[in-house]
């Protein structure tokens, strides 16, 4: 029997600006939806949000920000 399709998500920690976040998000949008003028539905349905930091749990992405503290000299 074949299963059935449920609701996934997929995390994708970035350090970056906003601008960059956002430039990310249409980069991810694109590939998702590679025509966004098609007829709905989308083949697969999807959504994308982007959360800033602050709204995420305190020790969420810890080797994230240590990669980041590291690489950058702090």
């Amino acid at each position: 029997m074949p299963e059935e399709p449920s609701v996934w998500e997929v995390r994708l920690g970035l350090y970056a600006t906003r601008q960059q976040a956002e430039q990310i998000q249409e980069q991810i949008t694109k590939l998702l939806c590679p025509d966004p003028d098609h007829a709905p539905p989308c083949p697969v349905p999807w959504s994308v949000t982007t959360l800033p930091e602050s709204a995420l749990d305190e020790d969420t992405y810890d080797e994230l920000r240590e990669q980041a503290r590291i690489e950058q000299g702090r």
